[in-house]
Formats: C-alpha cells, structure tokens, sequence
C-alpha cells in the first residue's frame, strides 16, 4: 500500500511537470523542452524531500528514492536522445 502511494506520488509529480509546465524566467532563452526541463526540476524537488524525511517508512521511502532517481536519469536521457 505505501509502495504504491509513494509510486503514485513520483508519478503525479512527473505528471504534473508535464501538464504544468514551469516557465522560464523573464530574459532567459527558451527551454527546448520546457516539459522535460520542468519535470527535473520537479523530480530534484521530490527527491530532495524524501532525503529530508523524518521516517524510513519501512524502506519505502529507500525504494521512493531509487525510482525518482531513475525518473531524473531517464528524463536526462531523453533531453540527450532529443540533441
């Protein structure tokens, strides 16, 4: 149950990188692909949470860190695949 929550929230917040865009700051080059772009910056923060959490949470919190991991090295990937 709270393997599949912490998936579910590395996901939604993969997801909502996607659907909600950040934009860039005023003056700064447009990002080649600000969905990607934002999803890393979305990932970074998740990740950096669940380093800071209080708890193990039973090793979930071990296994959320891997997969959010994976997602910011597949997002990586796929900003290189796109050069």
């Amino acid at each position: 149950m709270k393997k599949t929550l912490l998936a579910f929230v590395a996901g939604l917040a993969l997801a909502l990188a996607i659907v909600l865009p950040m934009k860039m700051s005023a003056g700064g080059p447009p990002a080649k692909h600000p969905e990607i772009e934002a999803a890393i910056r979305h990932l970074e923060q998740a990740r950096d949470n669940l380093q800071k959490a209080a708890h193990e949470f039973g090793g979930h919190r071990v296994k959320a860190l891997e997969h959010t991991n994976q997602a910011l090295d597949e997002c990586h990937k796929a900003l290189e695949a796109a050069e």
